[in-house]
């Protein structure tokens, strides 16, 4: 035989049989209390009715009379039987001084002697007892009947104890009833209550919902992505460390509004829209984040939950992937134009026109050597000095003449460890890749880039880059838009528009910098970027690139 151990009730059933057991004991204490108190009631209601019913028969009259004749049981026992009738009390005993009974329920008791104490009455006091008598026990009261101060007869008019234990069980049955249907209702309203509850925890016990628990909270804390879970009024119901982490926020913020909690106005906007988002890049003032939300409904809008990931690093190593693939292009295009200039050489010298083949080949050695001489004259520092190589190259592909103006200087070794040479392709790279595309199909598309450094306002040490194109310019009521994610006036590609510049307006703020576009001289957009060096910095120069910046390019990268 195999025993079976029943497992643990669930959250639902111990509470459903806790509140059954306590409507229980409440109805059972409450029905013994009322059954004390009924019937304390009733044995002191029992007094005042005999009390009642005794003084009215010694103040009769005729009782009086009869108590003067020879033979007072023959008017008073009548008299007696009738009055119990009519008063619904057990017994009525007029009685001499003596207790020598003339009337009696039972008439084999008259002549018999009154059992009871007399005392009190024969002094003229009415008074109550319980007592033991013929008829069992009873409550009773006895009274003196008096003929002016002498007292001539007793009257005592009682209710058995049995009667009034009887109307207490009646009362009790009534109650028991009322109890019973009482504990009926509240069990019926426990079990709903509890149905209810089961649905919610989906019938688990309470160790099973604390250890539930206790996996989510070590889950939250283990997660490295942000969590973010807001009610029905978007109000922060959770945050876990990753979620406080990428949105920079502390303290407490569970029961604050998102519109509460100083976040950028296009990422408050998505976290408060009632529309699910996917994979939706919002800039903060140091991330780029992929935001998730999707909403949470079960017949109602319940709330929101939003998932943030951090794709600061991944940006960044895009626009160096970017950069690199333009380096690739670009040497491919170059690869191919050498390859097409030795046919060149190799016909001259097989048609034997070799001093001809030399100065070809001379000339365009030294235009490329001239090319290269005068990037790394202006900036040595080598990242930036690659990434204009690789920019001028892709620039002549795409028939935009970049320039390197001849003032520039950027040393190498003199930039700050504040300021990383991969924020600064992240800033000269977008700008040169929007001034490009605004610059592209112009009469004459030219890009210029100017790198210096100046005097601040308090005296400390700026380096400053412009970067202007010939295109079209940007419209002055778009001048703040622009830097915003998302702007753009080009058609939206596959992955989106408007995020470079918004990159670039990030980097800038990070190390506490300026932005801002104007009109170029003789048209075309002049964006220009000034970035404190808190250490020893570059020294004055300046860049050029021949293609517009970005009027009306937007934010594009």
């Amino acid at each position: 035989m195999r025993l079976t151990v029943p497992g643990p009730r669930s959250l639902a059933g111990q509470l459903f049989a806790m509140q059954a057991v306590l409507i229980a004991v409440v109805v059972a204490g409450y029905a013994l209390f009322t059954y004390v108190s009924d019937r304390s009631q009733a044995e002191e209601a029992a007094r005042r009715q005999a009390r009642a019913v005794a003084r009215s028969v010694a103040d009769s009259p005729s009782v009086l009379a009869a108590t003067r004749t020879p033979d007072p049981t023959a008017e008073l026992q009548p008299y007696a039987l009738k009055v119990m009738r009519d008063t619904e009390v057990d017994f009525i005993t007029i009685m001499n001084p003596r207790g020598i009974r003339w009337t009696h329920p039972d008439p084999d008791q008259i002549g018999q002697t009154f059992q009871g104490h007399t005392e009190k009455a024969l002094r003229g006091q009415t008074f109550t007892e319980t007592y033991t008598g013929t008829l069992g026990p009873s409550v009773r009261a006895v009274t003196p009947i008096q003929d002016g101060r002498r007292v001539v007869g007793l009257v005592s008019a009682g209710i058995r104890v049995e009667e009034i234990t009887q109307r207490v069980q009646d009362q009790l049955t009534a109650l028991l009833g009322v109890a019973a249907g009482a504990l009926a209702l509240g069990a019926v309203g426990t079990y709903v209550i509890n149905a209810r509850l089961r649905r919610h925890t989906h019938g688990m016990n309470a160790a099973e919902l604390s250890r539930m628990h206790d996996y989510h909270q070590a889950a939250l804390h283990a997660v490295r992505e942000g969590l973010l879970m807001l009610d029905g009024q978007y109000r922060v119901a959770l945050i876990n460390d990753g979620g406080r982490e990428l949105l920079g926020v502390a303290g407490d913020v569970v029961g604050r509004s998102v519109a509460e909690l100083g976040l950028p106005a296009p990422l408050t906007g998505a976290l408060l829209a009632s529309e699910p988002r996917v994979d939706e890049v919002h800039l903060t003032a140091s991330r780029v984040l992929v935001i998730n939300t999707s909403p949470v409904s079960g017949g109602e809008r319940r709330g929101t939950v939003v998932t943030l990931r951090d794709v600061t690093e991944l940006q960044s190593l895009m626009g160096e992937l970017d950069s690199e693939r333009g380096f690739t292009q670009a040497l491919r295009s170059q690869a191919h134009e050498a390859a097409n200039r030795l046919h060149t050489v190799v016909s001259l010298i097989e048609l034997g026109r070799a001093d001809e083949a030399v100065d070809f080949a001379t000339a365009e050695l030294e235009l490329a050597q001239a090319l290269t001489d005068q990037v790394v004259a202006a900036v040595s520092e080598p990242v930036l000095a690659a990434l204009l190589l690789g920019k001028t190259a892709q620039a002549n592909e795409r028939g935009v003449e970049l320039m390197v103006s001849e003032d520039s200087r950027l040393d190498d070794g003199l930039l700050p460890e504040s300021l990383p040479a991969r924020d600064l392709v992240t800033i000269l790279g977008n700008l040169i890749d929007n001034a490009v595309d605004a610059a592209q199909g112009s009469v004459r598309a030219r890009v210029t880039v100017a790198a210096y450094t100046e005097d601040g306002t308090p005296g400390a040490p700026e380096l400053v880059m412009r970067v202007s194109d010939t295109g079209p310019g940007v419209d002055p009521e778009h001048t703040e838009a622009v830097f915003q994610r998302g702007f753009s006036t080009k058609p939206a590609g596959p992955g989106g528009r408007g995020l470079g510049l918004a990159l670039v307006q990030q980097a800038v703020h990070r190390h506490e910098g300026t932005l801002s576009v104007a009109e170029a001289d003789g048209g075309g957009a002049e964006f220009e970027v000034r970035l404190p060096l808190r250490e020893s910095g570059a020294v004055a120069g300046h860049v050029t690139s021949g293609t517009p910046v970005s009027r009306g390019a937007g934010g594009d990268a």
